[in-house]
């Protein structure tokens, strides 16, 4: 069982230690250095990769439904793992923890940070922060549109019906779809780092905050993100590209081979969401706090995009609008985007399912003899389907309790322990409680803390279920 997930972990270090030679070629060139610790982390990286890799090498053709599990948490596991050696080596971390919490917020686009100022890191470190952030998101889809099907967690349904080949002919499947995402993605950050260039952005950070932006991530070279730049081009650039990472890459395929992508329901609602939200929450500020329309209106869809796609990134402290505001902020970051994208939390195809079921039990309740098929738009859903949503959902918020008291009881208060572990699991970053809001990061709290966070990080980027099985004794049952 373990040959096929060892092999497959062991070619994604190799690929994670070849991707620390751009921040170590940039390392070289910046500080006119002839050695960067970037080589180094490369160096064992490499070294694990490969010795995992030709130790149990074998041609995955087909694998079950545990090693697909097991691939997913154990290649997490070990990308986080050495994505932490540079923060250790450059010294830019007091501890291991720290180093460890940095990447894995990283890696899993979380965007929350331990680092108090981030402007005086070496520019090689704020590149390999935002270079995490693109290999989460680039990641996370993979993961979604190839393991999601295989598994069953109610994430992937409607691309599984698109392609119907989900009876473990794994690898065929993966290679057609990774390579027109990857090229997709890439595209998008290409897009996206132009358009910064365009409206002044230094190519530094054009490049880092286009990576960063596109994979939903949330990490920025600024202090105050993107508040420092103060430029609405900027922000509006940021927006569009937020949006195209929160969208299904696969959408992006079926509208460049010319199949009807419009027609997405999960894409419509998502859109639709963002425009009402966005608009009540500007009204709500000119209204309430009299800001300027334009203001308002440049602020409140900022934040609401920001909070739904679970980048995390801000444009204003949200704080000082009143609690009203950080209340709706709470509640968005259980959206989350489209499912295949880059971003985190729930996902809007989730919720449609939980509506179209609550319809369908309304219905019925009034009148038992109707025969009422479970629909979103044109397609129809198995009872299979809203069963798989339903578990997620009822995990997902009963982890979101459990790790809140647990986090309470290691001496943090209620709130601020429940923004923390909803940020750190919906992997949006930016908590709705001012420790660790725009102005704030996570550096004051205990280590015990930072890894429950760590691991509630782990836990909603890997869809809840796919860490809880491994937990599970029939897992480990032959």
């Amino acid at each position: 069982m373990w040959q096929p997930v060892l092999t497959v972990s062991g070619y994604i270090l190799g690929i994670l230690g070849l991707l620390m030679l751009i921040p170590a070629g940039f390392d070289v060139w910046q500080s006119n250095a002839e050695w960067s610790p970037f080589l180094t982390s490369a160096a064992i990286t490499i070294f694990f990769g490969l010795s995992l890799y030709l130790s149990n090498n074998t041609k995955v053709e087909r694998i079950d439904v545990k090693q697909a599990y097991l691939i997913t948490a154990f290649s997490w596991l070990l990308v986080c793992l050495f994505s932490a050696i540079p923060f250790a080596l450059f010294g830019v971390v007091d501890n291991v923890t720290d180093a460890w919490f940095e990447a894995a917020s990283g890696v899993t686009g979380t965007g929350a940070t331990i680092i108090t100022d981030i402007e005086t890191l070496p520019q090689s470190i704020l590149l390999w922060r935002s270079l995490l952030n693109g290999i989460g998101g680039l990641g996370v889809v993979i993961f979604a549109v190839a393991l999601l099907p295989i598994l069953g967690i109610g994430g992937m349904q409607m691309f599984q019906r698109e392609n119907s080949d989900s009876n473990g002919k794994f690898m065929p499947k993966f290679s057609y779809i990774a390579k027109r995402i990857v090229v997709v993605y890439f595209s998008l950050i290409g897009l996206c780092c132009t358009a910064y260039i365009l409206c002044g952005m230094h190519w530094f950070d054009a490049i880092n905050h286009a990576i960063s932006v596109t994979g939903t991530g949330g990490f920025s070279t600024k202090n105050n993100a993107l508040a420092a730049f103060d430029s609405f081009s900027i922000e509006l650039v940021t927006m569009l590209f937020m949006l195209s990472g929160a969208v299904p890459m696969t959408f992006y395929i079926l509208f460049l081979r010319g199949l009807p992508a419009d027609k997405n329901r999960q894409v419509c609602t998502f859109f639709r969401l963002i425009f009402y939200i966005g608009l009540a929450l500007s009204l709500y500020l000119y209204f309430v706090t009299d800001m300027p329309l334009f203001t308002a209106l440049r602020n409140g869809y900022f934040t609401v995009i920001s909070t739904m796609t679970t980048t995390g990134l801000t444009s204003a402290n949200y704080i000082l609008w009143g609690s009203w505001i950080t209340t709706l902020i709470l509640f968005l970051s259980f959206s989350g985007g489209c499912t295949g994208s880059t971003s985190g939390s729930v996902k809007i195809f989730r919720w449609q399912v939980v509506y179209a079921f609550l319809r369908k039990s309304l219905l019925t309740a009034i009148d038992s003899n109707r025969i009422i098929p479970l629909k979103i738009g044109a397609m129809n859903l198995s009872e299979k389907v809203a069963l798989s949503v339903f578990v997620y959902l009822f995990s997902f918020f009963i982890c979101l309790i459990l790790i809140t008291l647990v986090v309470s009881l290691c001496g943090t208060d209620f709130a601020t322990s429940l923004a923390a572990v909803s940020a750190c699991i919906t992997n949006v970053g930016m908590g709705a409680v001012a420790a660790i809001g725009p102005e704030g990061n996570y550096a004051f709290f205990n280590p015990a803390i930072k890894y429950i966070l760590t691991f509630t990080m782990f836990l909603g980027r890997l869809e809840i279920i796919t860490v809880l099985a491994l937990f599970s004794k029939a897992f480990w049952r032959r």
